[in-house]
């Protein structure tokens, strides 16, 4: 599945350099372009991918502050000119279109959703936000941000695919480390899903293509990304049950958003050596992930990879009812109230987080 990926802030710009290396170094060929775009011009400056400042008139390339209204309102007054950019590299190839952001930032959490909207008025393929919720430490006007971010990219994209960094962050990361390490999980898992039916050597038995992913996507509302690994074994029949193992752990255990097991949709990629992957293993995977998802919208395929192990990736779509999108979004009004007694910032003095847009 070809994509064009536009990170929005210091985080979308970071994982979109991310998620681009990975696509390289692995020679999957799924990323057709990659553009950060930023408000301050100190965080465009160590990115290998193309760049591009707005803002300046408003914020002198020094950034939004954390204001993600004002992030929302500058990439507004810019989105014609990110649009253009965009349409520079944007091929007859390119699927969708994917916005890479941090969604408790200023400029990320406020741009990303405005540009999804204006995207969406001029193309007719999905837009997707990949959006990266911040984590419990990180301070009350991140978990703000990140609520009214959330509420509007749920509205004004085709999905939202969500990554929560309380989830993978080791107890012993520094900050540097734990962000790095959560890019480089992150990459893998979507450079993974978004190489699934494009070209690759070898020859599966039920080869996922990009339809499945969009199709699977449609529903809109948010989504979850799941990945585990094991090694393969020699025999192909004694691979049945690791296929259903990895399979289980990508869905319980390693989602990118946790406890996001019901769903309205969900697609179940099984990669590794074709010669030792099998149709019942996939399917006998498939059908679990329906079991435990209650979801009558479960598409399966199998990826093939030179690898010696076997991977499971498990995308989950329509997770609404996630208790950790709902104790996220009670900390985030919790945080709002907080914040309005110390400021007198105005859409934080209602209980409920108003949307962006």
């Amino acid at each position: 599945m070809k994509v064009a990926l536009i990170g929005v802030g210091q985080a979308g710009g970071k994982l979109s350099q991310a998620l681009a290396e990975f696509d390289h170094q692995m020679g999957f060929d799924a990323v057709c372009g990659a553009l950060a775009v930023n408000t301050a011009r100190a965080d465009l400056q160590n990115l290998d991918i193309d760049t591009m400042l707005i803002g300046q008139d408003r914020v002198k390339g020094h950034g939004v502050g954390g204001d993600n209204e004002l992030g929302a309102q500058i990439m507004q007054e810019n989105a014609t000119e990110v649009m253009d950019d965009l349409g520079g590299r944007l091929t007859t190839e390119a699927e969708a279109i994917m916005i890479v952001a941090g969604l408790g930032g200023g400029t990320g959490s406020g741009g990303a959703p405005m540009l999804a909207r204006e995207l969406k008025r001029i193309y007719d393929i999905p837009v997707y936000v990949l959006g990266v919720l911040p984590g419990q430490d990180e301070g009350g006007l991140y978990q703000a941000n990140a609520g009214r971010s959330l509420k509007t990219a749920v509205r004004e994209a085709d999905s939202l695919l969500l990554v929560d960094n309380d989830a993978w962050r080791a107890s012993g990361d520094s900050v540097a480390a734990g962000y790095e390490r959560i890019n480089d999980a992150i990459a893998q898992r979507i450079g993974i899903l978004l190489a699934a039916g494009e070209a690759v050597e070898g020859v599966g038995e039920s080869v996922v293509d990009s339809s499945e992913i969009i199709n699977t996507l449609r529903g809109g509302g948010i989504s979850a990304l799941g990945y585990a690994s094991a090694p393969a074994s020699e025999e192909t029949t004694a691979n049945v049950n690791t296929i259903t193992s990895v399979t289980r752990s990508a869905l319980l255990t390693s989602m990118s958003l946790p406890d996001a097991v019901a769903a309205e949709s969900a697609l179940v990629v099984i990669a590794g050596d074709p010669d030792r992957l099998t149709r019942k293993g996939v399917e006998r995977a498939r059908r679990w992930v329906e079991d435990e998802t209650g979801s009558m919208e479960v598409r399966g395929g199998d990826f093939p990879m030179d690898s010696e192990k076997i991977a499971a990736l498990v995308l989950v779509s329509g997770v609404e009812r996630s208790s950790r999108v709902d104790e996220f979004m009670q900390r985030a009004d919790e945080a709002a109230s907080q914040e309005a007694n110390t400021t007198d910032i105005e859409e934080y003095a209602t209980d409920d987080l108003d949307s962006l847009i």
